[in-house]
């Protein structure tokens, strides 16, 4: 990515670095392998390959980095209208969501022993999906309301799953991998308001109280060698959109309370990316990447002029240009960080 960033590190996304991502996402949208399958075998007729599995998401390497890198090409597209990628998002895009494939999708999250395929990342992806595909529907736009009524089979079904999940979630899940619960409630309340989805929203927001509102002084024993979000800033980042500005203000000074002292002193620090190579390895670039999503959104959330403000928007450029440079280089990498740069990059 040095092509795109040599000069100076970026702060924003703009149209040079938005066609760069999407360039890299045309590349490996459709790419079948290499591949790493999420699959459980009920049967011998289950033995098969990717693009059978999933006729839709079949590519990027695993399906939920190809559900987020869908997600990615239309929120650039939305944004820049007139990139030169344009008509090819448009064809792969037109090529996959189709009903018929759509279908095929379906029926594997139907079969009995999936059920659980890819909880909860999976699903607050392909939610945040749907959710830009419903905002970029508005009068006039058939070509758009057509892929939202494609996907919406899918959306149903995840929709159902979390509703179906939370209630008997007793304990939030804190790694900072796929796992994480905050990160899925986060963007799985973002799909809710933004498709006024008011039952969903009402139990993410019940859930995410049960799970978080009596946390405090976080010690944040981050990272961990394989993570790619922040357990401590993604929780804060959830419950920045569950209270209200007041009531989050007292609970972040509870949650983080030496923040102002730049302290747990570890979130102030860029992850060390010592081989990226290795797929698990390179998930701290990602951890670079969405830290200054989170900090940044943080920074926003808090009243204008705090001095915590400054200090998270601070810690939020070293991260970012500690990472930015590495969005593209190995495959390993590659297939999924241009996501959350974009996220950054927005926030």
């Amino acid at each position: 990515m040095t092509d795109t960033f040599a000069d100076k590190p970026a702060d924003t996304l703009t149209a040079p670095i938005a066609s760069r991502f999407a360039s890299l996402a045309l590349a490996h949208l459709a790419r079948e392998y290499p591949n790493k399958l999420t699959h459980a075998l009920a049967g011998p007729q289950d033995v098969q390959g990717p693009r059978a599995l999933h006729p839709v998401f079949y590519g990027s390497y695993d399906w939920h980095s190809c559900v987020h890198g869908y997600w990615l090409i239309s929120r650039l597209l939305a944004r820049f209208p007139d990139l030169p990628e344009g008509p090819r998002i448009v064809a792969v895009i037109d090529e996959h969501f189709t009903d018929e494939k759509m279908a095929g999708e379906r029926a594997y999250l139907d079969l009995p022993h999936n059920r659980g395929f890819e909880r909860p990342y999976g699903w607050a992806w392909l939610l945040a999906l749907a959710a830009q595909l419903d905002a970029m529907n508005t009068p006039g736009t058939p070509d758009t309301a057509r892929r939202a009524r494609a996907l919406a089979p899918l959306t149903e079904a995840f929709v159902e799953r979390f509703e179906e999940f939370l209630p008997k979630a007793t304990y939030p899940l804190r790694v900072g991998t796929h796992f994480n619960t905050a990160f899925a409630l986060t963007l799985a309340l973002d799909f809710a308001r933004q498709t006024a989805h008011g039952a969903l929203e009402k139990l993410i927001e019940e859930t995410a109280r049960r799970w978080y509102q009596d946390d405090a002084a976080c010690q944040a024993w981050e990272p961990s060698g394989d993570e790619f979000l922040s357990p401590a800033l993604m929780e804060a980042v959830l419950m920045s959109r569950v209270l209200p500005g007041a009531e989050f203000e007292v609970w972040f000074g509870r949650f983080l309370p030496d923040l102002a002292a730049r302290k747990p002193a570890t979130l102030f620090t860029p992850a060390t990316v010592s081989d990226r190579s290795d797929g698990k390895i390179a998930h701290l670039d990602g951890l670079n990447l969405s830290r200054a999503w989170c900090q940044r959104t943080l920074a926003r959330a808090l009243p204008e002029g705090a001095a915590r403000a400054a200090i998270l928007r601070e810690a939020a450029q070293t991260h970012l240009h500690s990472a930015l440079t590495h969005v593209a280089g190995d495959y390993m990498g590659e297939h999924w960080l241009a996501s959350f740069a974009t996220l950054a990059l927005e926030a």
